[in-house]
């Protein structure tokens, strides 16, 4: 063999090896994806653009990152994958190139209210070492500065066998650890009003307990007719000292009744695990209105609401305890810890100085560690995943990130844009779903999916360069360079809603003059002060609509009927109709089919491989029980109702024989918002985070109000869902209404009759209002950082 042939051979190696430059997708049909095929070009950042509920999220995560995920678990050996969660195959033919995905999604990181910023991303691990090596007086292990960890010790004697003998010895053990003993490491104690719990002049039967899903018709009416403790027909008011106790502190108890295994759970118990261990925010709306008015939360008067145990507290270094540390904004936090000089403890510092500089890079040096994970908005949440992969020495691994730009002002999106060419620079393959232009502008590739939502969407309508999107005759093409243009007369204020001296949070003395009866867009950085100034000052009383920017939560049984509570007058205008009782039109209750137990399919758990869901023979996948579906209203029945589309629905329900007004009122609300396309029994897990946002608009829509306080409606949506969302608000203000809205998106900005920017930075740096006044004003000024980022936007050149 020459030398030239044995210098030949790795080159033509190396060449194969080099040729799989691509992420191959064939044939994929999740969710509404119409069996496409794409070719992801890898090390390069690749943006996927479309309408909101286009298929975007299902090719992206659904199917490459879902199958990247799959293929990973399945190296580690059965035993292992036992104890994992089993993902199955997504619905595709071919997918090729895949590389280990790391993904970067919207979801809330958690909504127990023990999670915090710290705990949530481990600086507050690192935190606890830390003043265990170094606080004086020294208390105990790192244990002994957790909130999480409670103070136990006992002792007795422990039997044991040796040498074929029995022996006894006494054992004692301790443990030390940083939970406050009095709120039990929540931070704040309850203290629950029992009248809003039931009616004590009304029996069991007759409806007594006003708790949201306590009725009689379901499980609950068996456990309490069934339990034997207490006559279900006496009024409350006539109950004993025990029946009483009994009803409302019983601890849980097996019972039987009707030959079934049941847990009798006393009315307080149940609340504390159901609704208070969890973050207040994260509840479904109906059950946080509930909670806020039954039970009233006050910071724990002997930890302050640190969390924190005396003895935990006691332990500084130098001046500053690890509750000091912790409720420190992270900026400041991060500055102290350059202070310290130890080298005992030298590696443990460089990681958290490394931690914690990673969250002011990323524009989160605002936050502190004490914040509850569950109040981050989903913008926040995503940013600090991204933390712990921005000092990763990993390379061609894909990214994948759900809409980055969420919660972020014009100016921390040049910030983010620089972290995700960063990642890719480092050899890695970067997808993101996003709708702003300013992000789609620096992608290497873009695939545009669509033509519309839900049916209408989940094909492949451009796949190209920026310019080529441009170009095209998308919807995202014609729209990608509209520019909202600043309105030439605004409307005149009806009145003003006055705050004076808000401090909430960061929120510096602030008073404003909130104008009535127009359009107001509060603007900023991100951690500037706007939703402390709407939801901590504005009273959230009677004519005050407030739709934050919490999740929607639901399980697969979850739909837009059952969450708008529209399925309510559904099921009551069936009752009527045909003289029965509302429960059997519900897939959840005496309605069900006995064999699915109204899922619509039946799950087979397969150990370590991923289950497998198969239609129900029974009810073929209509979840109803046989008999229930001899039942009709206007020619439909109940299975046929909940698969109409919301358009079809809103005619069905408005005349004839089905008119129903409330559930007509309801649907013409999700019309409104562009949502006439989805059923109403599609699975709330099946929607996009955009659609998701429209439908809790849409739920909040129907109530009653002069003022509408919205906290970025625009989430989730694509350029042209943002004009018909500004129409919306046109509408609400020229009915009469007041319309707060808290905004990044400028076309929102220029559409504005008066702009409210707060700042002039994050954290300690705003809680100031830098400027009120018109958007024709603020771009005449330039004065300020979103007036020198509207001027742009809507082509006035900013000089200098």
């Amino acid at each position: 063999m020459s030398l030239a042939t044995e210098t030949d051979a790795p080159q033509r190696v190396g060449a194969v090896a080099d040729s799989h430059d691509v992420i191959r997708v064939q044939g994929a049909r999740e969710n509404n994806l119409k069996d496409i095929s794409v070719d992801i070009p890898k090390r390069r950042l690749t943006v996927f653009t479309g309408v909101s509920g286009s298929g975007k999220s299902s090719l992206v995560f659904s199917t490459i990152a879902a199958e990247s995920q799959r293929m990973i678990n399945e190296t580690y050996s059965a035993f292992l994958q036992g104890f994992m969660a089993t993902l199955a195959r997504p619905d595709v033919d071919v997918l090729s190139g895949l590389t280990t995905a790391i993904i970067v999604d919207q979801e809330r990181m958690g909504a127990n209210s023990r999670s915090t910023v710290g705990t949530a991303t481990d600086a507050n691990a690192m935190l606890r070492i830390l003043f265990s090596r170094l606080g004086k007086p020294h208390i105990g292990s790192p244990q002994a500065f957790s909130f999480n960890v409670a103070s136990i010790s006992g002792a007795g004697a422990v039997t044991m066998e040796r040498g074929g003998t029995t022996t006894k010895e006494r054992r004692s053990f301790s443990i030390t650890g940083g939970m406050c003993s009095r709120c039990e490491g929540m931070g704040k104690v309850s203290d629950i009003d029992l009248s809003a719990l039931y009616d004590d002049s009304k029996s069991l039967n007759e409806g007594a307990i006003t708790i949201p899903g306590y009725t009689m018709d379901g499980w609950y009416g068996r456990i309490f007719r069934g339990c034997g403790w207490f006559d279900a027909d006496k009024a409350i008011s006539a109950y004993s000292k025990k029946e009483l106790k009994d009803l409302l502190y019983k601890e849980p108890t097996k019972i039987k009744v009707e030959g079934i295994n049941l847990t009798y759970v006393g009315l307080i118990p149940q609340m504390q695990k159901s609704m208070l261990s969890k973050d207040v925010d994260s509840l479904q709306p109906h059950i946080r209105a509930f909670v806020e008015r039954a039970v009233t939360f006050a910071p724990c008067p002997d930890c302050g609401g640190t969390r924190l145990s005396e003895g935990a507290r006691s332990s500084r270094i130098g001046s500053v305890n690890i509750a000091d540390a912790c409720s420190m904004q992270i900026s400041d936090l991060a500055e102290w810890v350059r202070t310290l000089d130890e080298p005992s403890v030298a590696p443990l510092l460089a990681a958290l100085r490394q931690s914690l500089d990673s969250f002011v890079e990323i524009g989160l040096g605002y936050l502190s560690l004490d914040r509850p994970s569950g109040t981050l908005s989903g913008g926040e949440a995503q940013r600090t995943k991204i933390i712990r992969h921005l000092g990763s020495s990993l390379t061609d691994v894909t990214y994948v990130f759900d809409e980055p730009s969420i919660g972020l002002h014009p100016h921390d999106i040049q910030r983010m844009n620089e972290l995700l060419l960063r990642l890719r620079d480092k050899g890695n393959t970067v997808l993101v779903v996003e709708h702003k232009p300013e992000m789609i502008a620096i992608a290497d590739h873009v695939i545009d999916l669509g033509p519309g939502a839900g049916v209408a969407g989940g094909s492949v309508c451009y796949e190209g360069t920026l310019d080529g999107l441009r170009g095209s005759d998308t919807l995202t093409g014609r729209h990608l360079d509209d520019r909202a243009t600043l309105k030439k007369h605004v409307r005149p204020a009806t009145g003003q809603l006055e705050i004076r001296g808000a401090t909430l949070n960061n929120l510096q003395n602030v008073d404003v003059d909130i104008p009535l009866g127009v359009l107001v867009v509060l603007t900023g950085v991100a951690g500037s002060g706007k939703s402390s100034l709407v939801h901590g000052s504005i009273p959230a009383g009677a004519g005050v609509v407030s739709i934050d920017q919490g999740a929607i939560r639901g399980s697969r049984r979850s739909n837009p009927a059952t969450y708008t509570g529209m399925l309510d007058s559904i099921r009551k205008a069936f009752a009527k109709a045909n003289g029965v009782k509302p429960a059997l039109f519900s897939s959840n209750s005496e309605g069900a089919c006995p064999n699915c137990n109204g899922a619509g399919v039946i799950f087979t758990d397969l150990g370590m491989m991923a289950g497998v869901a198969t239609t129900c023979e029974v009810c073929e996948g209509k979840r109803f029980e046989a008999s229930v579906l001899d039942y009709h209203l206007g020619g439909r029945d109940i299975s046929e109702v909940l698969a109409m589309s919301v358009a079809e629905a809103e005619v069905f329900f408005g005349e004839g024989e089905a008119r129903t007004p409330a559930a007509h009122t309801i649907l013409h609300g999700l019309v409104d918002v562009g949502l006439g396309y989805i059923s109403l029994g599609q699975p709330l897990t099946t929607l996009s985070g955009g659609e998701r946002q429209r439908l809790k608009l849409a739920t909040h829509l129907a109530e009653k109000g002069g003022v509408y306080v919205l906290d970025e409606p625009t989430t989730g949506l694509h350029l042209a869902d943002v004009e018909n969302l500004l129409g919306l608000l046109d509408r609400l203000v020229d009915s009469g209404k007041s319309v707060i809205v808290v905004e990044h998106h400028q076309a929102v900005m220029a559409h504005a009759d008066w702009i409210i920017d707060l700042g002039p930075g994050a954290g300690h740096d705003g809680g100031h209002i830098v400027f009120e006044g018109s958007p024709a004003d603020l771009v005449a000024a330039r004065s300020t950082l979103t007036g020198q980022h509207l001027a742009a936007y809507v082509g006035a050149d900013i000089p200098g």
